[in-house]
C-alpha cells in the first residue's frame, strides 16, 4: 500500500521508520518530510495545513493511508478534509482534536466527567485573571488555551511573576491567539510520565510509559521548549499506576468524547502527574508527542499500519499491542540559544555512524538537504535514540551515540534520564 505521512518533525520521521519496518508499506510520501525523512520516502513540498494540497496529492498517487503527525492540521481539521474526499486517514476530526486545540475545553471536559485533574479558572481578560491572582496560592500555572508548540504553559513561583505571566500572555501576546483566553491552575507536585494511547472511537488501548523534560536546561532550569529528551518506561508508571489510569483516566476519557458526539479515532496522549493524591491529568494532546514518539516507537513490536488500519476500523479491540522488554533514551541535540534566538544552516556531521547501529536511531528534526550536505534548520535539529537492556544502559548508549554527531553551536542537555538514577 501507499502511505502518507503529513509532518516534517522528529516525531514524522520516527513514524516514517516505523512504517517503513511494515510488511504493508510499499510507497512511503512525506509532506514535506525532512532530510531524514527524505532516505525512506518521496517527500513532496505541500504545506501540513493546506488540505486542498494534499487531498489532492493523495488523489492523485492513489494513496491508501494518510497519518497527520502534527498538532495544527488536526485541529484547523485537515483529517475531516481527507474523510470527506472518502480517503482513509489517521488522526482525529477537527471537533476531536480540540480536546488539545483548547486547555479549557480539556479541562471542563474533565471536570464534568470526574476525571482526575487540577483545580483551575478560566480567564477571557487579563484584569479579571489579574485580579484572581491577587489571592491565589502560590505557586501557580498559567496555560494559554490555544497551541503553543509545547510553551505556552508558564510555572509562577510568585504572585509578581505571575502577573507578568498574564502580561506576556493575553497582552504581549507572545503565542499570538493561543493566549486570548487562559487557563490558571493549581499547581501540582509528582513525578510528571507521558502515556500515548491509540483510540478508535470506542476502545483504548495505552503505549508503553515516557517521560520528556520539556525546561531548555539542566536540572530543569530555563524556558519550556518543544522537549529536549525523553526516556520510556516510567519506572514510576507501575502496575498499580496503570490499573488506575486505565480505570478513571483513559476510557473515561474516551467515554467523555463519545458522549459529547467528538469520537476520538487516532492519538490520545495523555501527560500525567503522579501526585500524592494519586494520578492526574496535566495535559491531553490528539497526536504522538515528540520526542516521545522517538522512544515508544523503536520499542513497539506491533506492525504500526496494522494497529493504525484497526484504529480507523472501530476494531482496536483485536489488537494485541506489545512492547519490547528492554528501554530507549533520546537526547535531543539542539541549536545554542534554542528556544529563544540560534542560528541555522551549519554543517552536520556523523549521520552515516547510525547506518549499521542496530539499536541506535538518529531521528531529524531541524534538518535540510543543501548543496553543502545536511545543515541545521531549527531549533531542535536531532533526536539520538538508543536502545538498552534497562534505563542505564539505554540511557549510556544515547549520550555515546551523541558523540557521533557534529555541527557548530550543537547543545544539549546532560541530564535526560538522571530521574532513573534515584530509584
Amino acid at each position: 500500500m501507499k502511505v502518507l505521512i503529513v509532518g516534517g518533525g522528529g516525531r514524522e520521521h520516527a513514524i516514517a521508520v516505523k512504517c517503513s519496518e511494515s510488511k504493508n508499506v510499499d510507497k512511503l510520501y512525506a509532506a514535506p518530510g525532512n532530510a531524514g525523512i527524505a532516505k525512506l520516502a518521496e517527500c513532496v513540498d505541500i504545506s501540513v495545513m493546506d488540505a486542498d494540497k494534499l487531498v489532492a496529492f493523495a488523489k492523485e498517487k492513489e494513496i491508501d493511508l494518510t497519518i497527520i503527525g502534527p498538532d495544527d492540521p488536526l485541529v484547523a481539521g485537515v483529517a475531516d478534509a481527507f474523510k470527506n474526499a472518502g480517503l482513509r486517514v489517521f488522526g482525529p476530526a477537527k471537533n476531536a482534536a480540540i480536546i488539545e486545540g483548547s486547555k479549557a475545553f480539556s479541562k471542563d471536559l474533565m471536570k464534568k466527567y470526574n476525571i482526575p485533574s487540577a483545580a483551575y479558572e478560566v480567564f477571557n481578560n487579563a484584569d479579571d485573571a489579574l485580579s484572581y491572582l491577587e489571592t491565589a496560592k502560590m505557586p501557580i500555572v498559567l496555560k494559554a488555551d490555544g497551541l503553543a508548540l509545547g510553551k505556552g504553559v508558564l510555572i509562577c513561583n510568585n504572585l509578581e511573576e505571575a502577573k507578568a505571566g498574564v502580561k506576556t500572555l493575553m497582552l504581549d501576546k507572545q503565542f499570538g491567539s493561543a493566549g486570548d483566553k487562559i487557563v490558571i491552575e493549581e499547581f501540582m507536585t509528582g513525578r510528571e510520565v507521558s502515556v500515548l494511547c491509540f483510540c478508535d472511537g470506542t476502545h483504548i488501548k495505552p503505549m508503553t510509559s515516557a517521560q520528556d523534560h520539556k525546561r531548555a536546561k539542566d536540572g530543569d532550569k530555563g524556558l519550556n521548549t518543544g522537549g529536549m529528551g525523553t526516556f520510556s518506561p516510567s519506572p514510576f508508571y507501575t502496575d498499580d499506576v496503570d490499573k488506575f489510569c486505565k480505570e478513571k483516566i483513559y476510557q473515561p476519557t474516551m467515554d467523555a468524547m463519545k458522549a459529547e458526539g467528538r469520537d476520538f479515532t487516532g492519538i490520545l496522549f495523555c501527560g500525567l502527574m503522579l501526585t500524592e493524591d494519586g494520578p492526574k491529568v496535566l495535559e491531553y494532546n490528539a497526536r504522538f508527542g515528540d520526542p516521545e514518539a522517538q522512544v515508544v516507537l523503536p520499542r513497539m513490536k506491533n506492525d504500526i499500519i496494522e494497529v493504525m488500519e484497526a484504529c480507523i476500523d472501530g476494531k482496536l479491540d483485536e489488537v494485541d499491542l506489545q512492547f519490547e522488554d528492554n528501554a530507549a533514551v533520546c537526547v535531543i541535540l539542539a541549536s545554542d540559544g534554542y528556544p529563544e534566538h540560534y542560528e541555522k544552516g551549519f554543517v552536520i556531521s556523523g549521520l552515516e555512524t547510525f547506518d549499521d547501529k542496530d539499536g541506535y536511531y538518529v531521528f531529524h528534526a531541524g534538518t535540510k538537504l543543501t548543496d553543502k550536505g545536511i545543515v541545521t534548520n531549527g531549533g531542535r535539529v536531532l533526536g539520538v535514540t538508543a536502545k538498552g537492556e534497562d534505563l542505564h544502559k539505554a540511557r549510556a548508549n544515547a549520550y555515546e551515540a551523541t558523540k557521533w554527531i557534529d555541527f557548530e553551536n550543537k547543545y544539549m542537555r546532560n541530564d535526560i534520564g538522571k530521574a532513573i538514577d534515584e530509584q
